[in-house]
């Protein structure tokens, strides 16, 4: 059940073929990945690290995520990537809060590991250093085998209670996941590819995994990143081309003015936000019936419900724009329901959280039973996803209980923000909501009380965010009021913030 064992199959039936690559170059063969998987692996083992320790990934998206991660797994060892826009102090929650042995890091990110000095971390690696080399130098170790429910990636979701929780995913999470990927999204063959524009430390990383398992080529852009005008030179180049992007990057695709070829175009796989109705349409326009739509959570990666190539492109279909509307229908691998408070499912049309089962679902949260035990309860993960089933199945998510906001497909916790502005004594409240965005989805804004007698303008209160936590989560607007509403028991009203919000012409 070891995810890397799918690595030394690939050497065993493709040794020649494409199995990483950067920009238009291939990289690795799969022959010479699992070479240096082997290699690794060994050379962790070497640094004293035993079956179970925890590995931290602090990389942006280069080709030695692949070798580093699966490495990982052969040496018997569990992953924790972070993601590389994190702040130097959400790093080191995370480092000891999992406990890490080690750290692999890319150049830039090394100073911020080593400013973290993080508790319990003997060893980060910069995997352009001779210290890498030297690892890669040790002589090929055989793989661990592992049982089915061994950690095998610990994903930290970001904490709508101030800290971020450690989803535990195991070898049998991973293996049901990338399983369902070939039912409900696509069929992999070793020809193909998959570009990552997105963070390998979330989506687009689980994503790389029914193509390793099928033996195809991973690629990672030459810019690391996401550049509409360089993912349609790689389209022009590869063939047989998959990609998970954020809303916001198919919208950006959609409009961008070159002219390109997208013969080579297989699959868009968005997720992490609801895509405007109008805006799949245009991409539809645009690439044709060559997209797909996923709504997952990290305690169930990538897998709760999707709406599939042939409901986004059937246009012919009586229900079609009320379909493009919702989360579709639920995942070959997992049970779903909208169920009240009292866990009874509610019937078709009424609204209730969302909660689902199955092979994909965590095995709890890291060291936290007490968060463990209130989202599974009787073997289903509450979600905290509020949503509707109609009488054809599609589900419609209809709020968020946990009052996330999602910019530019990237999750954000009001509550983690409120906790870093609440340490500035000229705060004496705080309130932080989302307001929608027709680019980046939603945006971040925080509503803000002074202190009495304190004097506090906007550039001092972003500067204390920009020093505080990751430039994503900075708000975006400040507003600074007399009062926040509030209920009998004292409770911020976030609905009538939102209304205040939607109701007042704001400068910003």
């Amino acid at each position: 059940m070891n995810l890397a064992h799918w690595i030394e199959r690939n050497a065993l039936e493709h040794p020649d073929g494409s199995a990483v690559g950067k920009g238009r170059d291939i990289i690795l063969t799969h022959g010479e990945l699992r070479d240096r998987v082997e290699r690794l692996a060994a050379g962790l083992l070497g640094l004293g690290l035993i079956r179970g320790d925890r590995v931290a990934l602090a990389m942006k998206n280069v080709p030695e995520y692949f070798e580093v991660l699966f490495a990982i797994w052969h040496a018997g060892l569990a992953a924790v990537p972070m993601n590389a826009k994190l702040h130097a102090s959400e790093f080191t929650y995370i480092l000891e809060n999992s406990g890490c042995k080690a750290c692999f890091v890319t150049p830039a990110l090394g100073e911020t590991i080593t400013a973290a000095d993080a508790n319990g971390v003997d060893h980060i690696i910069d995997v352009t250093s001779e210290t890498y080399a030297d690892l890669l130098g040790s002589e090929p170790v055989k793989i661990c085998f592992v049982e089915p429910d061994e950690l095998a990636w610990l994903f930290y979701t970001s904490g709508t209670t101030g800290r971020p929780k450690g989803a535990m995913l195991s070898h049998r999470n991973i293996v049901a996941m990338t399983l369902n990927y070939f039912v409900d999204f696509d069929r992999v063959m070793p020809h193909d590819c998959i570009i990552h524009p997105a963070p390998l430390s979330h989506g687009s990383g689980m994503w790389m995994f029914p193509h390793v398992c099928a033996g195809a080529c991973n690629i990672v852009p030459a810019s690391g990143g996401f550049d509409p005008v360089e993912i349609y030179d790689l389209l022009a180049h590869w063939t047989g081309v998959s990609m998970f992007a954020a809303p916001t990057m198919v919208r950006r695709l959609t409009t961008w003015a070159g002219d390109a070829a997208i013969t080579n175009l297989k699959l868009i796989i968005y997720g992490g936000a609801p895509m405007y109705v109008e805006d799949c349409i245009a991409a539809l326009d645009r690439f044709g019936p060559k997209l797909a739509q996923l709504y997952g959570q990290g305690e169930s990666p990538m897998t709760i419900t999707h709406l599939s190539r042939e409901d986004i492109a059937g246009r012919d279909h009586p229900k079609w724009r009320h379909r493009l509307g919702t989360a579709g229908v639920a995942d070959a691998c997992v049970h779903v329901r909208v169920v009240g408070e009292d866990g009874a499912e509610v019937p078709v049309g009424e609204k209730g959280e969302i909660v689902c089962r199955g092979d994909s679902v965590m095995l709890g949260y890291w060291n936290n039973p007490e968060a463990t035990a209130s989202a599974l309860r009787d073997g289903w993960l509450w979600t905290g996803d509020v949503g509707v089933f109609d009488e054809d199945g599609y589900l419609t998510l209809t709020d968020r209980s946990k009052d996330l906001i999602i910019s530019g497909g990237t999750n954000v916790y009001p509550r983690e923000i409120e906790e870093v502005l609440l340490q500035m004594p000229e705060l004496a409240e705080v309130c932080v909501i989302g307001r929608p965005h027709p680019e980046w989805g939603e945006i971040v804004i925080a509503y803000l009380v002074r202190e009495p007698g304190r004097d506090l303008q906007d550039e001092q209160v972003d500067a204390y965010c920009l020093a505080n936590m990751a430039r994503f989560k900075r708000p975006k607007a400040y507003r600074f009021v007399d009062v926040l509403p509030k209920s009998n028991y004292g409770k911020i009203l976030k609905t009538e913030v939102r209304e205040i919000e939607n109701t007042r012409d704001w400068i910003d």
